[in-house]
């Protein structure tokens, strides 16, 4: 595969990590959002409990629909790689969109169409941005070898430092 992130596993054992990190970032953000919410809607002397068991009851559940997301988009991202061979942002762009739009299947073909458009645009956004922070952060070539040339001047002077001799200056 051309551009295989080293990082991640590999195509299948990816969907069922993925959707345990969704579930895992669904069920916290979820505890926060219902912990929030069940302490707003919750009478005085008794905020603090119902404000738990609304966060411990519904958690769970958008834990469970991220989940749902995650593993649709990266079942479609692994298709998209064994189908075009190579992994770049296209596949990402790609899975947005039919993950959103097999996800509101249900709901009729307009609602399919709308989300499925919805889904990659909203992925378009973010690979945009993870390529201009990419671009952003990574030094030029120049830069590179200035960075490298200093660490080898400092290298060098601590290395004859130690060993008692002058350095030469440049």
């Amino acid at each position: 595969m051309e551009g295989r992130d080293a990082t991640r596993e590999p195509c299948p054992d990816r969907i069922v990590e993925d959707m345990g990190g969704a579930y895992g970032m669904g069920c916290v953000g979820g505890f926060l959002w219902h912990f929030m919410k069940g302490a707003r809607n919750s009478p005085r002397g008794v905020i603090f409990q119902n404000a738990f068991y609304s966060a411990r009851s519904r958690a769970p559940v958008l834990g469970g629909n991220f989940a749902v997301w995650g593993g649709t988009f990266s079942t479609y991202d692994c298709i998209f790689q064994a189908y075009r061979g190579k992994e770049d942002h296209w596949n990402a762009i790609g899975s947005g969109f039919a993950t959103g739009g097999t996800l509101a299947l249900r709901g009729g073909m307009g609602h399919a169409v709308r989300n499925a458009l919805i889904g990659g645009v909203l992925l378009s956004i973010i690979e945009v941005v993870s390529i201009a922070i990419n671009k952003r952060m990574t030094p030029t070539p120049r830069q590179q070898f200035e960075r490298q040339m200093a660490y080898e001047r400092k290298m060098k002077f601590i290395f004859v430092s130690r060993n008692g001799n002058v350095p030469a200056t440049q």
